[in-house]
């Protein structure tokens, strides 16, 4: 029974790094995609709740669904820019989680933070997932319990009592102006990124001490950057502390904390104290 389970785990190693190289190569496409209407000609529609897509989101997400689906026709599938099949996802233990541009507002306003979002979610956690930056030249990739790296190099978080201390955040654009209006003494306010799942990437490089966001945050925003902390030695958690579950009847959630593990309580006690993010 022991060498089967040996037999098992072993299969499934070389399954995840099968599918983190299959991840690798089609973000670099997508991110190619993607590209071919930056700063150019490229259709935008409005969405019911105001966000904006364009013709560039609908080209990725098509490539990445044909291609990831053709390759892993047994995995499920939830895509920010794919009607979702809530039925045949939940029946799923493996899906593909993906935000074909995470930052189409910064992407439309010819911004270079923005992102090609994949991940993959297995039992309602992630396992493996990659953000593709290509005006920035820069690839986060992660796989669970194998690390987390930016362009090869591999990414460690503070872990002494000593780092816990919180200098500078990040947040959305308005929770930015609010943090800079209220606790200006108290925080180094970062300068608004566009794209959430690269903002909680910066964290994970050490290029700011947390992350914070107001509700609304879809798994699709989440998955591939919450395991990239993660790997780093960081934590994404909602306000009482509880980490994020994926692949759920709900995409959404609520306010939202990352930060590496020592400066974690720090950040999430200030956030409950000053109720900045209600």
């Amino acid at each position: 029974m022991a060498e089967n389970k040996n037999l098992s785990q072993k299969t499934r190693a070389t399954q995840l790094l099968a599918d983190i190289e299959l991840l690798n190569k089609v973000a670099k496409e997508a991110g190619k995609i993607a590209l071919s209407f930056f700063n150019s000609k490229n259709q935008i529609w409005e969405k019911s709740g105001g966000s904006p897509v364009s013709q560039a989101d609908f080209a990725v997400d098509k490539y990445l669904r044909e291609t990831l689906l053709e390759e892993r026709p047994q995995y499920g599938w939830l895509s920010e820019e794919t009607e979702d099949d809530k039925d045949a996802r939940l029946s799923k233990d493996i899906i593909f989680v993906v935000d074909p541009i995470d930052g189409t507002r910064g992407f439309l306003e010819g911004s270079d933070q923005w992102c090609v979002s994949i991940g993959i979610v297995e039992n309602n956690l992630p396992i493996a997932g990659i953000l593709e930056c290509p005006v920035l030249k820069e690839t986060y990739i992660a796989t669970k319990n194998g690390g987390s790296f930016l362009n090869g190099k591999k990414l460690i978080l503070p872990s002494h009592n000593t780092d816990s201390k919180v200098e500078s955040v990040t947040g959305s654009r308005i929770l930015n102006a609010e943090l800079v209006e209220n606790y200006k003494d108290q925080l180094t306010v970062a300068p608004y990124v566009p794209s959430l799942a690269y903002r909680i990437a910066m964290v994970a490089a050490n290029q700011v001490d947390a992350g914070v966001a107001r509700g609304g945050a879809k798994d699709w925003d989440l998955a591939a950057a919450d395991l990239i902390l993660s790997e780093a030695g960081g934590i994404l958690t909602d306000l009482e502390g509880e980490i994020r579950y994926y692949n759920k009847q709900s995409t959404g959630g609520g306010p939202l904390v990352a930060a590496s593990k020592v400066r974690h309580k720090t950040i999430l006690a200030l956030a409950k104290s000053e109720g900045f993010l209600q």
